[in-house]
């Protein structure tokens, strides 16, 4: 029987169900399971660094969950029990935590940070850091699980713990930044003065950014939304891929007549925007304008993104910017791996980035952080309305997609994974017989190309955790999404362990 700390691993993250509330969803991640898988990463990171556990200093931070306090608890004391010292960052973002390895002010050996992203108020969980790779491995977090399993729960006294206000030093470097960034002759220290921005942060930790970084620096921040922390969530999900949440901050941009509107997650390594007009700047479309403000210093580079992108997307980023679009896999850390990778071997690369809003700098430690694209965004914007131009107008030849669809096609039975390759390749060879084009290079399931009856694109793959096949369809005209669906529906009929039910929808 699999101990229940390892079933904890979500790819590179530990999560759970860390408080009841919610019917038939029992909780998983217990005070004691907490406490020991801490006390792993003690011992995990002393063995990493060659250091004592009495020599490591490691931080704890968390989002505005209502489990956050109970699991800071545990953490600290986990770090307390194995001889280290624990530092407490309380609120703060996932991207700060990363930074206090970073920071000459801080420097610690190893940071974690208490969130469950974007998910539902009964969740959370722990992202870990350490100073070589940045956010843990899979594999190290196996290692990691295995050695909690084999530990006691175990108190200490926490009532000395030291204290650290990361989130306003993490907000004071961002502000420098912007105003490197800007180089305002007229107003160094205020060069937002006379913008008007509105935030949205769900009821995050994202409340800071309208607080201690624009209206630092002198920007109008009336009209933002849901600044404060709030982990039942009230509002909307705190999540910049959600309709609901976009059209919020899209509301909250016209409503207050704003130059710009800015959304985070909860643990705001995410971010999108809306435009003065309404224009949503997400999914393909932060993509397109990050790329679009790199290219000046980073020409005919490679833009590594997932693999769920549109050829409307490629043909921006090739046609217009001549850069390259490296398409390759969803998960946000497989999406920057391939960065690294690609720079290590001699090809410029200064972007990795996911439909979700997941994007990671090279020049910013590789680390997905919504608030520093944010810094990017409102550097281009005065600079483009120092050109006389608009923030607009650096992606205004993306060509806006028609019309799109994501199905999730069930898988059933145990070995999930094994029946996902076989459904996967009969996918393929049925395909072939058709005469369908089957999309090469491609890195992860089976994409396929239509021109002339349906023009657009179907990608269908595993997905990353999760017993279920996602289909996304892309239709360039009227109909030719619902057209790609039903050619997608006639090659998967016939698994008796995948459930298509959904295409009749």
């Amino acid at each position: 029987m699999i101990n229940p700390i390892l079933k904890l691993q979500n790819g590179s993250d530990v999560r759970g169900v860390a408080v009841e509330g919610v019917v038939d969803e029992p909780v998983t991640l217990t005070p004691e399971y907490a406490n020991r898988i801490v006390q792993a990463f003690v011992v995990w990171l002393s063995k990493k660094s060659g250091k004592k556990a009495s020599e490591l200093k490691i931080a704890v931070g968390h989002d505005s969950r209502i489990s956050a306090p109970m699991l800071k608890q545990q953490a600290l004391m986990a770090i307390v029990a194995q001889g280290a010292i624990a530092i407490d960052c309380s609120m703060a973002t996932t991207p700060a935590m990363f930074m206090s390895l970073v920071y000459p002010e801080t420097k610690y050996d190893g940071s974690m940070m208490i969130t469950a992203s974007h998910l539902p108020f009964n969740r959370n969980g722990i992202k870990f850091f350490e100073p070589e790779n940045g956010g843990m491995e899979k594999k190290d977090l196996t290692d990691m699980l295995n050695i909690a399993c084999e530990l006691t729960e175990q108190t200490a006294d926490i009532s000395n713990v030291e204290k650290f206000d990361l989130v306003s030093l993490y907000a004071e470097n961002l502000c420098t930044k912007i105003r490197e960034g800007i180089n305002s002759k007229d107003n160094y220290d205020k060069p937002l003065t006379g913008n008007h921005i509105v935030v949205d942060a769900g009821n995050g930790a994202g409340g800071f950014f309208a607080q201690k970084v624009l209206a630092q620096l002198g920007a109008d921040t009336t009209g933002s939304l849901y600044l404060d922390p709030d982990g039942h969530f009230p509002n909307h999900i705190p999540n910049p891929e959600n309709k609901e949440a976009m059209d919020a901050i899209r509301g909250a941009v016209l409503n207050n007549k704003a130059d710009l509107g800015l959304i985070f997650d909860t643990d705001v390594d995410r971010m999108s925007a809306v435009f003065s007009d309404g224009q949503e700047v997400n999914r393909d479309a932060l993509i397109a304008m990050m790329a679009a403000i790199l290219v000046k210093d980073y020409p005919n580079s490679t833009i590594v993104t997932d693999s769920v992108t549109s050829d409307k997307l490629t043909a921006f980023l090739e046609g217009e910017l001549h850069l390259k679009h490296h398409r390759f896999q969803r998960g946000y850390k497989n999406v920057i791996n391939e960065c690294k990778r690609l720079n290590e071997e001699g090809i410029v690369s200064p972007l990795a980035i996911e439909t979700s809003g997941h994007g990671a700098l090279k020049e910013n430690y590789y680390l997905d952080d919504g608030a520093y694209m944010a810094v990017k965004l409102l550097i281009a914007a005065a600079q483009t309305k120092a050109e006389g131009k608009t923030l607009n107008s650096l992606i205004e030849k993306l060509e806006p997609q028609f019309e799109t669809a994501e199905y999730r096609l069930k898988l059933k039975g145990e070995d999930f994974k094994a029946y996902g390759a076989k459904v996967l390749e009969v996918f393929t060879a049925r395909a072939k017989e058709k005469g369908y084009h089957i999309v090469t290079p491609n890195y992860e399931g089976v994409r396929l190309s239509f021109k002339g009856e349906a023009n657009g694109w179907a990608l269908l793959r595993q997905s990353l955790h999760d017993p279920n096949m996602p289909l996304n369809v892309e239709g360039n005209g009227e109909g030719d999404c619902a057209k790609i669906t039903a050619m997608m529906k006639e090659i998967l009929g016939g698994f008796d362990q995948l459930d298509i039910s959904v295409l009749d929808k």
